[in-house]
């Protein structure tokens, strides 16, 4: 054995503790994330319940330009994306400002009170959720349809228009998460050097110039990764929320590929079909993310890797 191998040995063996403590989320990884790939062979077969995956017939790129022919090829994207770039634009700032704000209160209780208000609505359930908005815009009995009869407003369906249902989406969504995204850049703040802020008072400058000055260049790090994560999930629109809100109604603005996915591949026991749609979907994010992770690191010198 060569010195080099005995020098790790004996690093494994003088640290076993720590390597056992990263051997769990690796198993985690290889077993639940890895192994699985294998099944993505089936989105270039005609899989067969009774052939089994190895045993189906391969059929090359049938299914990838079934979708891409398909009428609903256009909608999908339209839909998948609009919503997706709607929510990055309103949803990732606003988790920065309320950082920012809550950064510069000084009275405890207040700042407390605010933070558990904000952060609360990221642990309910996404059916309870939905089942809140439903509620709330519930044509007759719910509280915006109340507030508008009595503003001798006419009254709205809202669910059931088309129009609306990406912003009732996404702006329930940043209500919900806006609290609980904004906890990594108030870690991020925390982090600061407090003789900056020292030596900006004794400068004289304002709050709004420590805010430019001092807040906003420590944010700019965690804002970079943050945001290349999110472009790099620019096509995964969560599954779950969209479809508890969807009804025949507004299927025209929230059809997207995670429902679609489903719909034809469980519901309609198309797998091979579905799987080309879910891996189309799985490149197009990942070469979203070598992207924006390239040029971040050209630019900002910032990026994953």
């Amino acid at each position: 054995m060569s010195s080099g191998n005995t020098k790790t040995m004996t690093k494994i063996k003088h640290h076993w503790e720590l390597y056992l403590l990263v051997l769990l989320p690796v198993m985690y990884l290889i077993i639940f994330k890895y192994i699985p790939m294998v099944g993505v062979q089936i989105a270039f077969k005609d899989f067969n319940i009774i052939k089994g995956i190895w045993g189906s017939p391969w059929v090359g790129i049938k299914h990838f330009q079934l979708f891409f022919d398909s009428p609903n090829f256009k909608l999908l994207i339209k839909n998948t994306i609009t919503i997706s770039f709607y929510s990055l634009i309103a949803g990732f700032p606003i988790p920065i400002i309320l950082a920012l704000a809550l950064n510069e209160l000084r009275t405890g209780i207040f700042k407390k009170s605010v933070q558990m208000i904000t952060y609360a609505p990221h642990f309910i359930s996404t059916v309870v959720m939905v089942s809140i908005v439903m509620l709330m815009l519930s044509p007759h009995v719910g509280v915006v349809d109340r507030l508008f009869t009595f503003l001798g407003l006419p009254t709205t369906n809202f669910m059931g228009v088309p129009e609306y249902f990406k912003s009732i989406y996404v702006w329930s969504g940043v209500w919900q998460e806006m609290g609980y995204a904004s906890i990594i850049y108030i870690a991020a703040l925390s982090g600061v050097d407090p003789s900056l802020y020292e030596a900006a008072r004794i400068d004289g400058a304002s709050r709004w110039k420590k805010i430019i000055h001092i807040d906003l260049p420590s944010l700019l790090p965690i804002t970079i990764i943050m945001l290349i994560l999110s472009l790099g999930s620019i096509m995964g629109v969560g599954f779950e929320k969209i479809y508890l809100m969807q009804n025949s109604l507004n299927l025209s603005s929230s059809e997207v590929i995670s429902t679609y996915v489903y719909k034809v591949g469980l519901l309609g026991a198309n797998f091979s079909f579905s799987s080309a749609v879910g891996l189309f979907n799985s490149m197009i994010n990942l070469v979203l993310l070598l992207i924006v992770n390239s040029i971040a690191r050209k630019v900002s010198q910032t990026s994953l890797w």
